[in-house]
């Protein structure tokens, strides 16, 4: 399956930002849910996972996929982290280390799978992409959404000691939201909105905000192994994917330098270390290649050289640093 002819939406160079200047990220499309009753119910190899290792939203499935014990249960695709003027490609027609061909749909741009679902679609093509192999469609392109499926629809089908791990527990729900909630603002998509801003004020009114709210977050950090409570959460999950590509990416691509997180913040770096070489379902989900590669080349208007710094060295610290 193929449409090689270029899409207005596919092409992130041709992005506009608002008059002002501002990035606005629009809303996902597909938002339906799986659950042990309807459309969607919980199967084994009826799902697949169409991602890339570069993009932060997209790693939170991959993360929580790997926490849960999923890999039998939804597949995975990894497309190449090189996008160009038709969005993502997958592996073979765009060969990068890691990155996969698609086994079912046969698509060579992310697009293709949103065009053949939908004919007249005039969304962003975006990833991850969850697909019902069944019903040949689109089931979810929020990531959000997509984690909370994988913590909690699968667990009837699930090994014991998988299906008791909950990252998203009751008593912890209200406060995990409200922390969601700032993070993704101002750090999740602040460091986006840092990058993508287009005049002075727009880059420097978001900025700001990004690094009040790493101060706000060194402080929750201090003395904690976890953001919140003393369990990993989602709100781990969620920041991790971030934080990690701070220092190799964000620093210098999106000119979100006020502060690097190994020099500047001490508890934010632990934390990160932790999580990273401790718990292999975020170090075995993390490529530095893809996520420099697809930054440094797939943003032309940013980078119109598409040169990929080496640095820094190491892309992570080891732990006892």
């Amino acid at each position: 399956m193929s449409t090689s002819t270029g899409h207005p939406n596919a092409d992130i160079a041709h992005m506009k930002t608002e008059p002002d200047g501002t990035f606005k990220r629009k809303e996902a499309t597909f938002r339906g849910h799986i659950t042990k009753h309807g459309e969607f119910t919980a199967e084994t190899g009826r799902y697949h996972l169409y991602v890339s290792y570069a993009c932060p939203w997209a790693t939170r499935t991959l993360i929580m996929r790997k926490l849960k014990g999923l890999e039998e249960y939804v597949g995975v695709t990894v497309v190449s982290p090189r996008m160009g003027s038709n969005g993502w490609p997958l592996g073979d027609v765009d060969i990068f280390p890691a990155a996969d061909p698609d086994p079912i749909n046969k698509a060579q741009h992310i697009k293709d799978l949103y065009l053949k679902v939908q004919p007249d679609y005039n969304g962003r093509f975006t990833v991850p992409v969850l697909w019902d192999k069944k019903n040949s469609t689109i089931v979810n392109n929020e990531s959000s959404e997509i984690i909370r499926m994988f913590n909690s629809e699968f667990n009837d089908q699930l090994p014991e000691d998988k299906a008791a791990l909950d990252f998203y527990p009751e008593h912890l729900r209200e406060e995990i939201d409200s922390v969601n909630h700032w993070v993704y603002d101002t750090v999740n998509n602040g460091v986006y909105k840092s990058g993508f801003a287009t005049t002075q004020s727009a880059y420097e009114g978001s900025v700001v905000l990004l690094f009040q709210s790493l101060d706000r977050l060194e402080k929750m950090l201090d003395g904690k192994e976890y953001l919140i409570g003393d369990r990993l959460t989602e709100a781990d999950i969620r920041l991790f994917v971030t934080i990690i590509r701070f220092d190799p990416v964000y620093v210098g691509h999106f000119k979100c330098n006020i502060r690097t997180i190994r020099d500047g913040y001490p508890n934010i770096h632990l934390w990160m270390r932790r999580l990273y070489w401790n718990i292999p379902a975020f170090k075995e989900t993390c490529n530095f290649e893809h996520i420099k590669t697809h930054y440094y080349w797939s943003h032309p208007m940013i980078n119109p050289h598409r040169v990929v710094p080496v640095g820094p060295e190491p892309n992570i610290l080891p732990l006892d640093s």
